[in-house]
């Protein structure tokens, strides 16, 4: 019985999500969908400021990211909307059968006196994802210092670096990737940590070269932006977003955010 009520609880959880699904709502594209969430989460942000429970340094840098993946999100227009009412049955079926199929699941499978992990050995899996960066690290070291392959190890320490909130470690991880072969994303990524860190200057040189091969890229631009403004020149960092802005579509995704930027300045 007990089985049964876990179950039916887990229908009444899922239960506003099927009211979502077949509630008659306006449908939007993806890129007014991006635009509308990056705006709440940003709100989200400010509302946890004002009542501390946000520091400013960690407001600040949540705020960044969210302005990084707005920039990053591709700005494709509205897919259409003639496979809505399928979507819709296929998710009514998965409302459904998501419960149903993990409570079978549970029951063939499943082995509820196994106790939850310790502290112990979740610090003992940490500590073997160390390890396991380390020999990456080491094999990288002594491997040729061209190669796309190099380059790519050097990509992927990096990410695993700054997932585990190294940032030291992902930028020179990422520095020796666009020492082998530069590339604009890459150097933006790198630039924007190295602001984060407060790294103005090594940011600027990395934005400036990516510039000169792609000069029209918003990202590259806003954080040139960003990067002046961070080092104390306000009105440069004016003068190119508004520039940015003005050269952008109306429809932009990421407008809001250099908005919000531009008025923030002193």
């Amino acid at each position: 019985m007990i089985w049964l009520m876990f179950l039916g609880l887990a229908a009444l959880a899922l239960a506003p999500l099927g009211w979502t699904l077949f509630r008659p709502a306006r449908l939007r594209g993806r890129q007014e969908a991006d635009l509308a969430l990056y705006r709440a989460q940003l709100a989200e942000l400010d509302r946890e400021a004002a009542i501390g429970r946000l520091t400013p340094e960690a407001h600040r840098a949540a705020t960044v990211e969210v302005q990084r993946r707005l920039l990053a999100a591709p700005g494709t227009a509205a897919a259409e909307s003639g496979n809505a009412s399928r979507s819709a049955a296929f998710l009514a079926a998965v409302l459904f059968l998501a419960p149903a199929g993990g409570f079978g699941l549970y029951l063939w499978r499943g082995q509820p006196e196994i106790p939850a992990a310790p502290f112990v050995e979740r610090q003992a899996a940490a500590a073997r994802d160390d390890a396991l960066l380390g020999q990456l690290r080491a094999r990288l070291a002594q491997a040729p210092a061209e190669g796309e392959a190099v380059r790519q190890g050097w990509i992927l320490l990096g990410n695993a670096e700054r997932g585990r909130g190294r940032a030291e470690a992902a930028i020179a991880a990422w520095e020796k990737a666009l020492a082998i072969r530069f590339e604009g994303p890459l150097a933006a990524e790198l630039a924007e940590l190295q602001i984060n860190q407060g790294q103005v200057d090594p940011a600027q040189k990395l934005l400036a070269r990516a510039l000169l091969e792609a000069p029209k890229e918003p990202r590259l631009r806003y954080l040139s932006g960003l990067a002046e403004a961070e080092a104390g020149r306000p009105a440069n960092a004016r003068s190119t977003w508004r520039a940015l802005l003005d050269e952008a579509p109306a429809d932009a995704p990421w407008r809001g955010v250099v908005e919000r930027r531009l008025r923030e300045l002193p």
